[in-house]
């Protein structure tokens, strides 16, 4: 079990063909057939995530994503379903993010009825004790202690994120507060599982070797029965327009190789105009996609001054995202350095634009990868999942490549121009504490 902040890469393949339908409770059902192997991999997606946390509550999605693998059901002893995952060969796990949280089993077909009724049993009769509160929140905090709290790179990532959004609930950690997740108890858990694990919050994803029409029947059977809740309104505070540069510093003993990452506030998938995310996608392929980049080839290759450097745009979030860029310097180069060469190539892209054959190669190399991508039934299940539980259907999933390749040269540099200024940006640097050299 995790939580996460990023989400997979979306893809469509002209042989894979998606169908959807919808349960009488609410309940959005996806089918992927993919007969290359006698696998399937079953997803429950629900429409809830750390955003959606009350507030003073932070941590409650991730803390409730441990007890539905951890607690009873009214039907199932606690650690029945790990033991029926494991006595089939099979495999699962789950996942928290910013917009929803997922719940996934890969098994032969045979077993996705039992998977599907352990899913259904779990969403609805979930039963939490204290015993299981006590145990699930000590393994929580141990959890923000080896994973935050003792990797200096991700207590800066906190930081840069509590400062770059004013005011999204995305500034406020998945895995919550300290402080905050010292308190949770069976109360806020109860309820927040019982507002927002419902058949009418979810998204089921089945890809693999198994037809449409025998998942309908299955779905039916077990997350038919569940009964639908209230409908629910998903309402996010409006990030304000970034008209500030700021900068946060951490200084640690444990830091060996300084660097930095600069964060822009930009649109996402769902909140752009048509073309911009594509764009967006596309910039960041051509900045700091990889050696073929103009951050690698410049700051890396060329100049032989940074030890590594690329870019990231996150496109899949329900509410606005953010563009990043990041590099450490190489040998006697300073972080300024890599700063500078940084900003001379965003500069140039914004002022200059890219050529046609940058932007042709960085297409051919984002289709390319999503294509491979289909070649794992969870990616091809997550394509799905991710884009439906933050306001998107099949077909933004289905036409994404296609939408790709038609970006144009003037819309990379119209992006990188309105979005990464400098001035409207914050910036993390990590720092290795040096010895007092004072006499």
């Amino acid at each position: 079990m995790a939580f996460v902040t990023t989400a997979p890469v979306l893809a469509a393949n002209d042989d894979i063909k998606a169908t959807n339908f919808l349960l009488d409770n609410g309940m959005e059902v996806v089918v992927i057939p993919d007969n290359r192997a006698p696998i399937v991999t079953h997803m429950v997606w629900y429409k809830i995530g750390s955003a959606d946390e009350p507030p003073g509550k932070s941590g409650i999605a991730h803390f409730v994503e441990h007890l539905m693998f951890k607690a009873a059901t009214i039907n199932h002893a606690a650690g029945e379903f790990d033991r029926a995952v494991a006595e089939i060969g099979g495999s699962h796990n789950a996942f928290t993010s910013q917009d929803y949280t997922a719940f996934y089993e890969t098994v032969a077909p045979p077993a996705l009825e039992q998977m599907m009724s352990f899913e259904a049993d779990r969403m609805f009769n979930l039963s939490i004790t204290d015993d299981d509160i006590k145990t699930e929140r000590d393994v929580i905090i141990e959890e923000r202690r080896s994973r935050i709290d003792n990797d200096p790179q991700a207590v800066l990532g906190e930081a840069v994120d509590a400062t770059l959004w004013q005011n999204q609930p995305y500034r406020i950690p998945v895995i919550g507060w300290m402080q905050e997740m010292e308190k949770l108890d069976w109360t806020d858990a109860r309820a927040f599982y019982d507002k927002y694990y419902t058949p009418n919050n979810a998204v089921l994803v089945v890809a693999g070797d198994v037809a449409p029409e025998t998942v309908k029947a299955l779905a039916e059977k077990t997350y038919g029965t569940v009964p639908a809740a209230p409908g629910l309104t998903r309402i996010r505070p409006v990030e304000p327009g970034q008209n500030t540069k700021r900068t946060v510093t951490l200084t640690d003993a444990r830091v060996s190789v300084p660097n930095f990452s600069t964060h822009w506030v930009v649109p996402s998938y769902r909140t752009a105009e048509r073309g911009e995310a594509e764009a967006l996608d596309l910039l960041a392929e051509i900045l700091g996609g990889g050696t073929r980049s103009r951050l690698y080839q410049q700051l890396v290759v060329k100049q032989g001054i940074a030890a590594e450097a690329g870019a990231h745009f996150e496109g899949t979030m329900l509410d606005a995202s953010y563009f990043s860029i990041h590099g450490s310097p190489r040998g006697d180069a300073k972080l300024a350095d890599i700063e500078a060469a940084v900003d001379a190539e965003i500069a140039r892209i914004a002022r200059d634009g890219v050529t046609s054959d940058e932007l042709d190669k960085a297409k051919d190399r984002y289709v390319r990868s999503v294509i491979f991508a289909h070649d794992q039934q969870d990616s091809i299940a997550s394509m799905y999942g991710s884009t439906l539980a933050t306001g998107g259907n099949l077909k933004d999933v289905e036409e994404r490549p296609d939408r790709i390749r038609k970006v144009t040269a003037d819309q990379v540099k119209a992006v990188a121009a309105r979005y990464l200024v400098s001035d409207h940006s914050t910036t993390g640097y990590l720092l290795p504490l040096l010895p007092n050299t004072e006499n």
